[in-house]
């Protein structure tokens, strides 16, 4: 592919997504803490719950979690995630994987979401919030 196709595409998927790294905000990942007891009714760090565990998602393909039955549309997603991937899908869970079983609205403050992805991020496979 040319620069110049791949400087028209990103600009196209930023016109499109309205978001880039660069214009997220900056994640607290103390906030995201607190901000992550909204999700507790579904998920833990640690355990599958009606939602899959959260440690080390990032990296992780979606519907990757070894005995957690995923949606269809989930596991065929294709998506891996990372930050910009977990923005798009806390932002509209059902747009973000038309199909999923994740039946919330999500996390629409942008802010929010930073922390969030924060926090999840300081929740990786090693860390001690998940031993």
């Amino acid at each position: 592919m040319t620069s110049r196709f791949l400087a028209a595409l990103f600009t196209t998927v930023v016109a499109f997504t309205g978001t880039t790294a660069a214009s997220r905000p900056q994640g607290d990942a103390a906030r995201g803490a607190q901000i992550y007891e909204r999700c507790i009714a579904c998920h833990a760090l640690k355990r599958n719950r009606t939602g899959p565990k959260h440690c080390g998602i990032f990296g992780r393909r979606a519907g990757g979690v070894a005995g957690f039955d995923y949606s269809d549309a989930m596991a065929a997603s294709g998506t891996v995630w990372d930050s910009e991937s977990l923005d798009r899908f806390l932002e509209a869970p059902m747009d973000a994987v038309p199909g999923t079983s994740m039946g919330y609205d999500g996390v629409k403050v942008p802010q929010d979401r930073a922390d969030l992805i924060a926090y999840l991020q300081s929740a990786t496979a090693d860390s001690p919030l998940c031993r």
